[in-house]
């Protein structure tokens, strides 16, 4: 079986990722793959570069990140098109990495951490989804103090991805974030427990 795992910027998702993966979970991350694919001499990258121009790498030809997230979270349209490039090769390395696991551990299940797995294709290939939530007022709070940011700023963030409330309504499962930690690992050692018992067969 294949579990989902997403949330919105800075409601945690990390670090229910962290507690299923001290529980043993196997987990294959978006983000690791998304930078994986942008690295120098990567197709991704050179068209990146093609689109965005040379003012988005760095002196050693690798991908400035920060600069190119302060281009996409004010340009939707740039937004848009860095994803086309760039989510179906995360994509396609999850699913190698999750197809050559489970030729070994084909009784386990997988966790796939995608923050955006609402708003893509990736939800297709996953059989349940668990999100992990919290308040839109927390979640503005807790990325000002992460980040750095004025609200202003924040709030553009947010704005940039699905509403954390609308991915409420569409995941099968909730993980409630806005209390303390040990109220998260609370929840999440409990719905481990009832996801393994599932027996789902792996989405394809």
């Amino acid at each position: 079986m294949i579990i989902g795992l997403t949330g919105g910027i800075a409601t945690g998702k990390s670090t229910v990722s962290g507690m299923l993966r001290e529980l043993g979970a196997f987990i294959v991350d978006a983000d690791l793959w998304a930078r994986r694919v942008v690295e120098p001499g990567q197709p991704a990258l050179q068209e990146i570069t093609v689109f965005f121009g040379t003012r988005i790498l760095r002196e050693d030809g690798s991908l400035n990140r920060p600069l190119l997230a302060s281009i996409i979270f004010q340009n939707e349209e740039a937004r848009l098109k860095l994803n086309q490039m760039i989510h179906p090769r995360v994509r396609e390395g999850m699913w190698e990495e999750t197809t050559a696991y489970l030729t070994t551990c084909p009784e386990e299940s997988v966790v796939w951490d995608v923050p955006l797995l609402f708003e893509g294709e990736t939800r297709l290939l996953v059989d349940v989804t668990l999100l992990v939530y919290v308040p839109v007022s927390v979640q503005r709070q807790r990325l000002m103090a992460r980040d750095g940011l004025t609200e202003a700023a924040a709030n553009a963030r947010i704005a940039a991805q699905m509403s954390i409330e609308e991915k409420r309504t569409l995941a099968d499962y909730v993980i409630d974030n806005s209390g303390d930690l040990e109220q998260t690992r609370k929840q999440v050692n409990e719905l481990w427990q009832t996801l393994r018992t599932l027996g789902h067969p792996t989405g394809a």
